[in-house]
């Protein structure tokens, strides 16, 4: 073995290992998110790289949206694995305001094309409202359709 050989072959490792302690990194370290509110609801935005709507949970617990993901690199023919950067296992947690009363069973997740998980959750005294606008109105809440969205639905569990 030259020491060209022994170089390179030292250099790989030490990026491999790099790239391992990039994704254990990436497995602990909580996921970007925004928490943004209107007079209706709470929406609770994460970064969700390259997961799939089979791949998140997302719960609501005690005040917090906590969601979790299970990614899975994909086989790519001809190609080896030289760096594995990204980790699979993704979670983040986003404490709404103490004040907030929520209906936790009415949130809906979308995950879009892009990556962003988006989880809205009505306030508790929208529900009330619209449910009694409509019961007058007689109109079924229940046939109305989300409008524009090309995003995943992913289910919402209530702790």
């Amino acid at each position: 073995m030259s020491f060209k050989d022994l170089g390179q072959s030292i250099g790989s490792a030490l990026y491999r290992q790099l790239g391992r302690a990039n994704g254990r990194v990436q497995n602990h370290r909580s996921l970007p998110v925004d928490i943004l509110e209107n007079d209706t609801a709470y929406r609770v935005v994460f970064d969700a790289p390259g997961a799939e709507s089979d791949d998140v949970q997302v719960r609501y617990l005690e005040g917090t949206v906590r969601i979790q993901i299970d990614r899975f690199r994909q086989f790519r023919e001809g190609y080896e694995l030289q760096f594995p950067g990204r980790g699979m296992s993704l979670s983040g947690d986003a404490d709404l305001p103490a004040d907030a009363v929520v209906d936790p069973d009415a949130g809906t997740a979308r995950l879009s094309e892009t990556g962003t998980l988006s989880v809205e959750i009505p306030k508790a005294s929208a529900i009330e409202d619209t449910t009694a606008a409509d019961t007058e109105n007689g109109r079924d809440v229940s046939d109305d359709a989300e409008s524009g969205s090309n995003a995943e639905p992913v289910t919402v569990d209530n702790e």
